[in-house]
């Protein structure tokens, strides 16, 4: 794995997911008590040998940056290599937001020129999921393409109106794409993470931004594959897959994390999901307090009830204070006698005394940072 080189998108979509990404990049949003999108899929570069990421930020990249630190939780803080973020900066071309996925490689091709790896495997960062890139990246180099997509056959990532889906066939080779249709046809979807010799890629960019491409997938991707001037194949991803592109999907797989199974095929025991490390006092649990089915971070406090949640790091529940599917962020505060039922709770937001939110399901309710209820 010293050919390979790894590169994450942070940029787009963040409006997706309202309140959550008001202050932070999708990349950046808590999930499962103690990480952030990211982690899972910048693990799995790291757990299958690679030493060379670099992560291309957009809007809201202060809280990503802050947690990425030096890149020393995933041992990329060498001297040679490592953790590279690249956010962006204004030029006379570049007025700081990227056009698309394409301009934004386009604005870091000193990057992907400076590198030395012979392969790199790039990722968006709106689906959870982890993988095994080095099996990823023996297909690739194994079929001779000049570029192969990840998929899943996951129905649960798909959605009406949105999503990339493909088509391919027996032989691996992708003959079908289709981009946010209002019913997919085609039966996989494509999970915006590919493989792609490093070089072949600065001259696929560079010469699609120099025709005023900037959509990687429509435009570049899309063309190549309908006009046949690129030979693209597909990689399947077994494993289980989100799409964190709404408030429900994001709930829906925070839920699916309280599941052994589930937690068992995303927390693989040989590669672990590595995080940044913060040195908390254990959860105090008061006598008297009722916890079932929880992921329960360190530094909580709980002296209520809490039931099939997610707590993270510093949440204190006070006494007679039930919490009963939801979700609370970092140093959040329920007073005694509040009642929660399918919220969400950004970072140090606090429910006073005796208050109750109660929320369905299928539109849970969110309470922005800082806020007081």
């Amino acid at each position: 794995m010293k050919n390979i080189m790894g590169m994450i998108y942070t940029g787009e979509r963040d409006h997706q997911l309202r309140d959550l990404t008001t202050e932070r990049a999708v990349a950046a949003v808590p999930v499962g008590a103690r990480y952030r999108l990211i982690d899972f899929v910048l693990s799995s570069m790291v757990g299958s040998g690679m030493r060379n990421v670099g992560v291309i930020a957009q809007r809201n990249y202060n809280s990503l940056m802050d947690h990425l630190g030096s890149g020393k939780e995933w041992d990329l803080h060498g001297k040679r290599s490592g953790l590279v973020i690249l956010p962006p900066f204004l030029t006379q071309d570049n007025v700081g937001v990227y056009a698309g996925f394409l301009d934004a490689l386009r604005s870091n091709l000193h990057y992907l020129r400076r590198s030395k790896e012979r392969y790199v495997v790039i990722s968006d960062t709106h689906m959870l999921y982890t993988a095994r890139f080095d099996d990823f990246v023996a297909a690739h180099e194994a079929s001779g393409a000049d570029i192969t997509l990840m998929y899943t056959r996951d129905k649960g990532v798909r959605r009406n109106g949105a999503g990339r889906y493909i088509q391919v066939e027996e032989d691996g080779k992708v003959t079908g794409l289709e981009i946010d249709p209002s019913i997919p046809r085609m039966p996989y979807t494509y999970m915006e993470c590919f493989c792609v010799r490093r070089e072949l890629l600065i001259n696929l960019v560079d010469t699609a931004v120099s025709r005023g491409q900037y959509h990687l997938t429509r435009d570049l991707l899309m063309n190549g594959i309908y006009q046949g001037t690129l030979d693209v194949r597909g990689f399947e991803n077994t494993g289980k897959v989100w799409h964190i592109d709404s408030v429900q999907a994001y709930f829906e797989c925070s839920m699916d994390l309280l599941k052994d199974d589930v937690r068992a095929d995303v927390f693989p025991d040989d590669r672990p999901v590595l995080t940044k490390l913060k040195d908390e006092m254990p959860t105090k649990y008061v006598k008297g307090c009722q916890v079932k089915n929880s992921l329960i971070a360190d530094g909580c406090i709980v002296e209520g009830t809490v039931e099939n949640s997610i707590l993270f790091r510093g949440v204190h529940v006070e006494k007679g204070a039930v919490v009963k599917n939801s979700i609370i962020m970092q140093d959040g505060l329920i007073q005694k006698g509040a009642e929660l039922q399918h919220c969400i709770l950004d970072k140090q937001a606090t429910v006073r005394e005796g208050q109750a939110v109660i929320g369905p399901r299928s539109y849970p309710v969110v309470i922005a940072k800082d806020q007081i209820v």
